[in-house]
Formats: C-alpha cells, structure tokens, sequence
C-alpha cells in the first residue's frame, strides 16, 4: 500500500478504506484509448458496494462486511476504467449533513479544516475538493451530495429518480436516495454522469430513457424562463448568500433569459415530511443488522430480544438510534395514520407543486445551503442539523433532478447555487450550469 498511501496523505479523513495496491493499479483493457474514464481517480461513497472491499457505511456494525458484487455503479466504471482509489467517509448509513455522525470520525473541510466538509457524502466532496481524487461518487437522500458539494466549492448532482441505479447501494431512505457524481468541474459530472446513467435489471426503480425528448421539446419552443422560488430566499438563509444568488438571476437576465418570481407553497411541510418517511424506512432497511444476517454475530445462547439490543446498542451511533426509534414510533398502529400517512400526503402535494411550476419555467434556481459551512461542533443537536436540509430535500421527495454548482464566496468558504429542472432534463441543468459556471469568473 506504500504508492497510496504516499499518494494520499489523507489529513482530512476523507477516506475510511484505502484499495490496495494491486486494486489501485487495475484497469480493465488499460490499452484502450476509447475508454471515458481511463487513469482517472475515483473516490466511492462507503455505502455503495464494492467486490472485495470493506464497505461500512460509516458504521461499526459493518466494520467487517466486505461485499462479493460489484453496485452497477462500480462495474460501470471500471468498464470505462476508472481507478477506484478507496471508500470514502460519511455519516453513518447516510444520517446527517456534516459528516461528524462517522463512526471512523468527522472529515475536515480542504478549504478551512475548522469546518465540516457536510454530509452525508462528505469524504467524497472532500477528496475532490482537495485534489486527492478526480471524481467521486455520492449518494443523495435528503441534499447529501449537493451539501457536501456546497461546503467544499466543487460540483455534485442529484440525478432524477431512478435514472442512476441504485443496485448495490445500502439502502437508507429507498423513495428519496440516489447515487450521483461529484466532481471539480460541470463537464467532469456530466461526463461521470454519461457513464453511469445506465437502466440496470437489477434495479426496479431504474428508468429505461433518454433526454432527447426533452432537448427536442426545449430547442423547439426556445424556452428561457427561470423561477425564483421565494421559499429558497425566506429567513433562515444568510442574506449574503440570498444576494449572491440573485446577482446571478440578474446576469441571466441581462443574457435573455427571463426571470419569474414564483412560490412552491407546500414546501412549508418538505421537511416534517420528509424527516418522516425517511426515519421510517430507515427502522424497516435497519432491521436487517442484527448479528444474524449482517453485523457482528449476536450470542446464541441469550433470548433473540436482549441480544439484539446488546448489538445494536453497542456498534448503532446516537443519531442511527434516533431515527431508527422515531422511524418505528411513526409506523407503530397508533400513529401510522397520523404520521406515515400524512407525511406521504404532504409529499405528494409537494410533487403536484413542482408539476405545477415546471409547466411555467424550465429551471428553478437558488441556494443549495443556507449557510456556508458550519464549524466542526457548532450544531449542538439533531434539530438544528435536519434544518440544514430545508433547501435541498424537496427535489429529492418530487424525484427531480438538481445540481449544486459554485457560484462565489463569503468569508473565503464556498456558496453553493441550486438548479434544479423537470424530470429527467439533466442535459438542461448542465447546459444552464455551465453558464452560470462561467459568470463566478467575472
């Protein structure tokens, strides 16, 4: 391992598992110069599956799960060969939004290493942002690639429902979650995005389509229209992100494009519902490690309850616990109705919204984050920490797609600009973004 490691000098803990060398070195059809992804350097998300290789998903319960298979991501690129370099920190089972929830502790943000790196995918955001690796890949339950992605400066899409498979991700949240790339730059998504955008068999949710209706559908009608939604600029987002963001709309402005003061009136219950549903299925995908089928084994010899409760107690983190109780207590026969049902009301609201607003404009805008990047410690609780996700969890519960981009700064730390549009136009959201990508040059 002496090549890697010399290599990495991984002082913000961007990495929980480091390939070997001989992995490092192994590309597939090395030769060929046709390959999209060839000699460059990946990191992967510790929750996405990898053959032969340590896969915990920032939890001690999976400290010795190594999985047999490839996720569809993975053999993806390594068709295309991609170099996987290692596995990348984040909070455990994708719970939290500062990488500080890892059981192999918080990932440093490269750009001021007193401030978290965000979360979930926080290792990911921090080895591109620190030039370690090329690209990297995320996963995106509530904002945890476009959080991450904010607070280090760089690149990262939350892909269309179902539009990346989800094949060999450990599963969390299975309505909300998607795999998505990260990366430096926007050709560098949408490259990393080209490849893995695949329909996979394996995957029940993988969308079988293409964006050339789309494109046809936007060139047609020369559509130029932009929203603001005045629930991404209320109280609550700092003042000096809420102008950045607006300085852009206005250079949009100034180039053609016109801009629409809009409101998505059901994303005042985003994120209770959100918080919900998630919790919810995470105490169902969660039941599954209990020393019998995955964790540490459990000790025979005790009644099945108490040793199930000794396991999770001991290798389950605080903030895993937390929803896993209140995911449980939200389904419970009492209270299925009040909570699960109408939380699955709320959100459908929020889709009919969105459906809604894209028959007026063809992209949303605004801040992927309210905040920059927060201080390592300075979220005192779990509260504090989910109403960092008010901005980003809406495309997740519509499914739309949504690319955090860099678009200034303030106190030298990274802004991060949302765009979201439509189902299934990332080739819009690129194109638009690149725009944008130049304008933070001016």
């Amino acid at each position: 391992m002496g090549e890697i490691m010399k290599l990495l000098e991984d002082k913000y803990n961007s990495f929980i598992t480091i390939c070997d060398d001989d992995y490092f070195f192994k590309s597939d059809n090395e030769e060929s110069k046709s390959l999209l992804l060839k000699n460059i350097k990946f990191g992967i998300k510790d929750n996405i599956s990898t053959k032969n290789i340590q896969t915990t998903c920032g939890s001690k319960i999976l400290s010795d799960y190594i999985p047999s298979y490839d996720a569809f991501v993975i053999s993806l690129i390594k068709k295309e060969g991609g170099i996987i370099i290692g596995k990348t920190n984040m909070d455990e089972f994708g719970m939290g939004s500062t990488t500080e929830n890892s059981a192999y502790g918080p990932t440093l943000n490269p750009i001021d290493e007193t401030r978290v790196s965000g979360g979930s995918s926080g290792g990911s955001a921090a080895a591109v942002s620190s030039g370690v690796v090329d690209m990297a890949l995320g996963s995106d339950t509530g904002g945890s690639i476009r959080c991450p992605a904010s607070y280090c400066g760089i690149v990262g899409l939350k892909p269309t429902y179902g539009k990346v498979s989800r094949y060999g991700l450990i599963a969390y949240s299975n309505s909300f979650e998607q795999i998505g790339p990260m990366g430096k730059s926007i050709n560098d998504v949408e490259k990393l995005f080209s490849v893995i955008s695949k329909h996979d068999n394996n995957d029940s949710t993988s969308l079988n389509i293409n964006d050339i209706n789309i494109k046809e559908d936007n060139e047609k009608k020369n559509i130029k229209k932009i929203g603001l939604p005045k629930e991404y600029f209320e109280k609550g987002v700092d003042p000096n992100i809420r102008d950045k963001i607006k300085e852009i709309a206005y250079k949009l402005e100034e180039n053609g494009y016109e801009i629409i003061n809009c409101t998505l009136p059901s994303l005042k219950y985003a994120l209770a519902a959100y918080y919900v549903v998630c919790t919810c299925e995470a105490s169902s995908n969660l039941g599954r490690y209990d020393g019998v089928r995955f964790g540490p084994k459990s000790n025979i010899y005790e009644l099945w309850v108490d040793s199930y409760k000794k396991l999770r107690s001991k290798y389950f983190g605080d903030e895993v616990k937390k929803r896993i109780v209140l995911g449980t207590y939200a389904l419970s026969e009492s209270y299925y109705g009040k909570y699960y049902m109408k939380a699955k009301y709320a959100c459908n609201l929020i889709k009919n919204d969105f459906k809604s607003i894209f028959k007026k404009v063809d992209f949303l805008i605004g801040p992927t984050m309210p905040t920059i990047a927060p201080k390592i410690g300075s979220i005192k609780n779990s509260l504090e920490m989910y109403q960092t996700d008010i901005l980003t969890v809406p495309s997740n519960i519509s499914g739309i797609p949504s690319i955090s981009i860099p678009c200034g700064t303030f106190e030298n730390m990274p802004i991060g600009m949302q765009i979201m549009s439509k189902w299934n136009n990332e080739k819009g959201i690129f194109d638009l973004a690149k725009i944008i990508e130049n304008y933070k040059k001016v």
